[in-house]
Parts: C-alpha cells; sequence; structure tokens
C-alpha cells in the first residue's frame, strides 16, 4: 500500500494563496491516480481535484474551477495543490488520496492538513 503525508495548511487571508503538498511513499506512484478531499466541520468530506499517473488528466469540482490546481512531480512522489484566490468557505481539512489506476477501488488517506481562511 503506499503512505501518505500532506503538509503546506496554514491560516491565510481571503484573497490570499496557499499551496499543499502531499508526499508518497511505499508503493510506484506512477500506479497511482492522487486526488484532493476536503472535509469542513460539521459536513462530508468532499472532492476537490484529480490527477491521472502522467497529469495527462486533470479534473475540478465546480467550486475550485479557476482558482486551484493539480499538479504531480513523479520524480518526487509529490502531488500538490495550488489554491488561489481563497475563500473562508475553502476552510477544512485537505486530504490526499491515492487509488491504484488498475480499476481498484481501495482508496489510501492522509491524515490531513487544515487550511484556514480569515474574512
Amino acid at each position: 500500500q503506499v503512505q501518505l503525508v500532506e503538509s503546506g495548511g496554514g491560516l491565510v487571508q481571503a484573497g490570499g494563496s496557499l499551496r499543499l503538498s502531499c508526499a508518497a511513499s511505499g508503493r510506484t506512484f506512477t500506479d497511482y491516480t492522487m486526488a484532493w478531499y476536503r472535509q469542513a466541520p460539521g459536513k462530508e468530506r468532499d472532492f476537490v481535484a484529480v490527477i491521472s499517473w502522467n497529469s495527462a488528466s486533470t479534473s475540478y469540482a465546480d467550486s475550485v474551477k479557476g482558482r486551484f490546481t493539480i499538479s504531480r512531480d513523479n520524480a518526487k512522489n509529490r502531488v500538490y495543490l495550488q489554491m488561489n484566490s481563497l475563500k473562508p468557505e475553502d476552510t477544512a481539512v485537505y486530504y490526499c488520496k491515492g487509488r491504484r489506476a488498475d480499476g481498484s477501488t481501495i482508496d489510501y488517506w492522509g491524515q490531513g492538513t487544515q487550511v484556514t481562511v480569515s474574512s
């Protein structure tokens, strides 16, 4: 299985930017489709963005389109989430998720990193 560790969260003012990073270890990183999810207090965990193993395909939640960018560096076993024009409603714990790209339904999650956007 793959182990995932997120970093880069913090407190930022509305309109600011943050870059989240997720470091993967334990298995061949290019075997995995990678995604970011987020969970606000009292709410369900929601999809944010996903990227294919070779970065050829990305997809975003409507709420973050045009503001967030997902990317990966397979040489460094990392996936990133660049977040611009942050809004208070982006406040949540952000989680990195990996799933093998061979049709597996097993998801691997990191521990999460807190992002707080003040108004």
